[in-house]
């Protein structure tokens, strides 16, 4: 079909007028266009990712390469809660709009007056009680724009819409119910009129679930949840998994233990991609419930996986599982580039993803075939993805057990990488991947499910992975060879997100603190700014009133990683934090907690 195709193609190059021809390049980049300024202006930031690809890459380059040494602190602004600040800054037009931890207040920023004072701010009635369920810190991970609102979803399960001009609360629904361990941590997507959001809490047997919410109203227009029968899931007549593992009536149900998937997981919290010409959404499924995979024999549906669904109905298209029958919490919620562009001499639509898993996935998005799976960090609890089944091929030797103790697995927990997105550079073809390089000691214990109350069942304790004890990267990684281009070591999880620019750079930040600029081709430190705590935020990139360029960057140490220096824990007990502490002991000498903005521009 693809050849057939293809030779049309050919055929119409030659028979088209010069003039037609141009409509057609036109119409080839409509979608580089939208997703390159969804909103209109270049230099605007209206969602975490930027654009519907998640490429998280700017077209500006006033900063760039040859001056970025040159960049000053244009403005700072306290946030007010000293937590783990995992929000990314939106801007549209002459307004910054920023989201804090919990309580979840929502900042707006004048751009237009020196120092960018406060515009407004709404401040939600945000549930106390919703702190003691949040598995791994009370995070946000910021808010969305569309149609002169802004969405986003507080820890205690709501998604909220305001005026993005004055503040004003438009409509608040409740999703969650906190009395399950029900929380809101991700970053909603505004697709055509509609809020998509998803929730949180598989450590607390929550079912997970996407939903799409009426921008105006707040009506849910549908619901798909990740576990269940094909109703539930939304599975109809146009699913067509690529793979045999994941066709079936009703795996929902049947790949689980008697109502097991009832208390299954699979909370969709991370990031979804959107491809406007398809119509279609991709998003993530997070990890089966309880860890002690002992209690849920078999591949546990449809959990750890990714789904690509019809962004008006929910409906299915297809499903394919990184991790079937999950045994290490590699929740399938991080992001997916979706790139166009040629696969070994053949035009491709590409969904690019660095799994929790420690593979770097290359598939077609179209049919969710997975062309490569490469290892991008060290992996020794599987040992490849066969490319004809689909499945990841375990480790024998590492596969945890109720009541022995299994050494040494890496990745750990929260795998090669988590939630913190990588960004892609059309300049120089390579995918910027902030990461872990951590291993753990697992075993697996009795999980009983109570309402409210953690549902885990093992115990863990994390470590520094192979190397000089860095328990961090940042790496440049060369699509089409699969193969690392550059790599630079940190001292502690890369646990921020990154951006790339047109101006040859890419941004990131480290959990001491620093805020780093790099040469976007050879990785080449070019700046660095201490801010006043660990940075695990999201940089954004935009044209200020002025016309000028602006990085900007939330410091504030936390996450689960940072657990122990905002949590108090005791850094002997190696295990507290689901285990993140015995990797993290020495996080509290190195930095402190806090809740600032910082923005830079060029003098």
């Amino acid at each position: 079909m693809q050849e057939e195709c293809f030779m049309r193609h050919k055929l119409f190059w030659l028979l088209v007028p010069i003039s037609a021809l141009f409509l057609f390049l036109n119409s080839l980049g409509a979608f580089a266009q939208q997703n390159a300024s969804v909103h209109g202006e270049s230099g605007e930031w209206p969602m975490p990712a930027r654009d519907f690809a998640s490429t998280r890459f700017s077209p500006l380059n006033e900063i760039n390469s040859d001056n970025v040494d040159k960049l000053k602190v244009a403005f700072t602004f306290s946030l007010g809660v000293n937590r783990g600040q995992e929000s990314s800054p939106i801007v549209i037009e002459d307004t910054l709009y920023v989201v804090t931890p919990y309580p979840n207040i929502l900042y707006a920023l004048d751009l237009k007056k020196p120092g960018a004072p406060l515009k407004w701010k709404y401040e939600p009635k945000t549930e106390a009680a919703a702190q003691g369920v949040a598995c791994c810190d009370t995070v946000n991970r910021g808010p969305v724009y569309g149609d002169g609102r802004i969405y986003y979803n507080t820890l205690d399960g709501h998604t909220i819409a305001v005026d993005a001009q004055t503040g004003r609360e438009l409509w608040n629904v409740r999703l969650g119910d906190i009395n399950i361990g029900e929380t809101m941590t991700m970053a909603p997507l505004f697709v055509n009129g509609r809020v998509l959001v998803g929730n949180s809490g598989g450590e607390f047997g929550v079912r997970g679930w996407i939903q799409a919410l009426e921008a105006g109203s707040g009506k849910v227009l549908w619901k798909a949840w990740s576990t269940g029968p094909d109703k539930d899931v939304l599975i109809g007549p146009d699913f067509h998994p690529y793979y045999d593992m994941d066709k079936g009536k009703d795996l929902g149900v049947t790949s689980w233990p008697p109502d097991a998937w009832k208390q299954g997981g699979g909370n969709v919290w991370g990031w979804i991609s959107y491809d406007p010409e398809l119509n279609l959404i991709f998003h993530g499924t997070g990890n089966p419930g309880p860890w002690n995979a002992d209690a849920r024999p078999g591949d546990n549906k449809w959990t750890a996986g990714i789904f690509a669904r019809d962004a008006n109905t929910g409906e299915a298209r297809w499903f394919y599982q990184w991790s079937p029958h999950d045994v290490y919490d590699h929740d399938g919620i991080n992001e997916q580039i979706l790139l166009d562009r040629d696969w070994h001499g053949k035009p491709r639509k590409l969904l690019i993803r660095p799994e929790r898993n420690g593979y770097l996935y290359v598939m077609d998005r179209l049919t969710g075939e997975v062309l490569s799976a490469t290892p991008f960090a060290p992996v020794n609890s599987s040992t490849g993805v066969d490319l004809k089944t689909g499945r990841l091929q375990m480790n024998p030797d590492k596969q945890p057990e109720t009541g022995k103790v299994v050494r040494d697995i890496c990745p750990a927990a929260p795998g090669a990488k988590d939630w913190n997105p990588s960004a892609y550079s059309p300049q120089t073809g390579y995918l910027y991947i902030p990461h872990n390089n951590v291993c753990m000691d697992l075993e697996g214990v009795e999980a009983n499910y109570i309402a409210g109350t953690p549902f885990v069942g093992a115990n863990v304790a994390m470590k520094a992975g192979p190397g000089d004890g860095h328990r961090g990267e940042y790496s440049a990684w060369d699509i089409d060879s699969g193969k690392a281009t550059w790599t630079i070591n940190e001292r502690f999880p890369v646990w921020s997100g990154t951006v790339a620019t047109a101006g040859n750079l890419v941004f990131y930040g480290n959990m001491e603190g620093w805020f780093k600029a790099l040469d976007a081709r050879t990785g080449k430190l070019l700046w660095q700014f201490k801010t006043g705590s660990g940075v695990i935020g999201q940089p954004t990139t935009y044209r200020g009133p002025d016309g000028h360029q602006y990085v900007a960057i939330l410091s504030g140490v936390g996450g689960w990683s940072g657990a122990i220096a905002v949590l108090g824990l005791d850094g002997r007990d190696r295990t507290a934090g689901l285990g993140f502490v015995g990797a993290m002991q020495d996080l509290p000498s190195a930095t402190t907690t806090g809740g600032m903005l910082y923005v830079f521009r060029l003098p």
